[in-house]
């Protein structure tokens, strides 16, 4: 049987998958702004700007449940996780705020004729920041380099900074690139949407090229955690993620777009599984477990008492919310 500590670490998980598929979505969508080419990139940003308008705030929900789940069922490794990694903690939120503040202000400055035109591409530069930093933060807690002494973090201050954690933010912005895209083949028509079709594939490739170097570059530069990664239950979720990430490759070349959205939700989710998987038993890889980080027990009983009436608040008004812009067509673009 799972103890509660496992349990409270399967909710830390699956916080930050919800958070990778809807809010890196997001982020995927302000990188492709920036990347927007061809005849057709007026069209392709416009679409973008459509489609993130209605959601962008709800997806911060899940970013704070993670929050929430870390203070709250492991205050110690909430601890000792924001001090080693204060900087690119505090990078990835100047990102958010700026990128929340431009996106308002551009939507804003269109309707009253005031446009700023900066604040498009600070809405992009924000977009890559935030994964980026969010990705070695997440990273640098198996890369080996954190040390604990006690209570007290005692490493340096830059041991987040490393060729493994390089590598997990630059495959942090490739997973919001290559969701982005996919997503909005099925909020797009003609050739707008083969653009995004396109795209979505050449990001896939991406990905799973990232994905791939990270394993000799962990192999080099945090080899306990590279030890780890070779175990069963990571390589299986490898696996999987490498197979729904083909499956996904070959109903876009087919065109099967909502089955490709699917498929590809998969394929990010097993990767985080898989990191998940080799980071266990532990929250900092070597220095703290799970176990030793978690609250005590009667913090997991209220917790878990009181998840249901939350998500029974929360979860059908955000199931409404996707619902009912799961595939709204730009209004200058003809309907699917």
């Amino acid at each position: 049987m799972l103890a509660l500590s496992d349990l409270g670490a399967a909710m830390l998980l699956l916080g930050m998958i919800m958070y990778t598929l809807f809010g890196g979505a997001d982020f995927g969508g302000g990188i492709w702004t920036a990347f927007a080419t061809g005849q057709r990139k007026t069209e392709q940003r416009e679409s973008l700007f459509h489609a993130i308008g209605p959601i962008w705030e709800t997806n911060h929900v899940w970013l704070i449940f993670v929050v929430v789940v870390l203070f709250m069922l492991f205050p110690q490794g909430f601890a000792c996780l924001f001090i080693a990694l204060l900087a690119p903690l505090i990078l990835a939120l100047i990102g958010i705020n700026f990128r929340g503040a431009a996106f308002a202000f551009r939507h804003f400055g269109r309707q009253t004729g005031r446009e700023v035109p900066p604040l498009a591409r600070t809405f992009s530069v924000a977009s890559l920041l935030t994964p980026f930093t969010l990705g070695m933060a997440v990273t640098a807690a198996a890369s080996g380099q954190i040390r604990i002494v006690g209570d007290d973090v005692v490493s340096s201050p830059w041991a987040w900074i490393s060729p493994f954690t390089v590598v997990g933010g630059l495959a942090g912005m490739a997973i919001c690139a290559y969701l982005a895209p996919i997503y909005m083949t099925v909020r797009t028509a003609e050739a707008l949407r083969d653009d995004f079709r396109k795209r979505g594939m050449i990001a896939g490739w991406l990905l799973g090229a990232l994905v791939l170097l990270e394993i000799p570059v962990a192999l080099l530069d945090a080899p306990y955690f590279a030890e780890k990664l070779f175990q069963f239950r990571s390589l299986f979720c490898i696996a999987l993620a490498v197979s729904c990430g083909l499956v996904t490759q070959t109903l876009l070349w087919k065109t099967y777009y909502r089955a490709a959205q699917i498929a590809a939700t998969g394929t990010v989710a097993f990767i985080l599984i898989g990191f998940g998987a080799a980071l266990y038993p532990d929250l900092i890889l070597g220095e703290l477990s799970i176990t030793a980080a978690a609250a005590p027990r009667a913090t997991f009983v209220v917790f878990f008492a009181v998840l249901p009436f939350g998500l029974a608040l929360l979860a059908p008004s955000l199931i409404l919310l996707y619902w009912t812009f799961r595939g709204t067509p730009n209004p200058k673009e003809p309907p699917t």
